[in-house]
């Protein structure tokens, strides 16, 4: 919310939260004004609905159901890794946004730092900078910003998933199988020191971010503005 902070001048504003889930970024991005979301999957839908959140299922990369022009503010975070045509998400966004409307996304960064994780999550591609910037400005946005995540992990994580991944160390999936109207993301166990510290690394990051472009991370965040 930070980087978005010092972007989003309106906090009365129409924002749409693209591939939204269950609704676990509305509460935040209220600050912002009036949040709706989209979602492909029934299952969160559903979820999002019984939190009282406003929320349609839909295709983002066909056609958001809603009118051009429509929103102040659109996000998809840790949403295009996870679609065969990124480009056509980021041109519906652009479509739905009102002129001088923000974008904000979040992305896996690096493809040389796949991992278990994105298998298990089903993301078809990490991205480089470049790579994220060509496909933002390709659907019409201006980049105003871009700036890496979890820079203060990235020594420690960037070498471990590279050795596991040279050694080809693999693990099983789960073999708890969800029912159709269950829904759960997937993620590699992590212990309670480590959230405890990621948690603390994430405050400081933050604050970090709301000041400089960090050089490097694991993940991307972009601020896009439609012209």
């Amino acid at each position: 919310m930070n980087l978005l902070d010092a972007h989003v001048v309106r906090r009365d504003g129409a924002v749409l939260d693209i591939g939204c889930g269950a609704g676990n970024m509305i509460h935040h991005l209220a600050r912002y004004g009036r949040v709706q979301g989209i979602e492909v999957d029934a299952r969160p839908v559903a979820m999002a609905r019984a939190r009282g959140y406003d929320v349609r299922q839909g295709d983002a990369t066909r056609r958001i159901p809603f009118d051009d022009a429509s929103f102040d503010l659109v996000t998809a975070l840790d949403v295009i890794e996870h679609v065969d045509d990124d480009a056509a998400m980021l041109r519906e966004a652009y479509r739905v946004a009102r002129p001088r409307g923000i974008l904000a996304v979040s992305t896996p960064a690096f493809q040389s730092l796949w991992s278990y994780n994105d298998e298990i999550n089903g993301h078809k591609r990490r991205y480089a900078p470049r790579e994220l910037c060509a496909r933002i400005e390709g659907a019409g946005w201006r980049v105003r910003r871009l700036t890496f995540g979890f820079f203060l992990v990235f020594p420690l994580s960037a070498p471990l998933i590279l050795l596991r991944n040279r050694l080809g160390a693999k693990k099983e999936l789960r073999s708890h199988h969800l029912s159709q109207d269950e829904y759960q993301v997937e993620m590699e166990p992590v212990s309670p020191l480590v959230n405890t510290l990621l948690r603390a690394v994430g405050r400081v990051e933050a604050a970090l971010i709301s000041r400089v472009d960090l050089p490097m991370g694991t993940s991307l965040m972009v601020i896009g503005e439609k012209p």
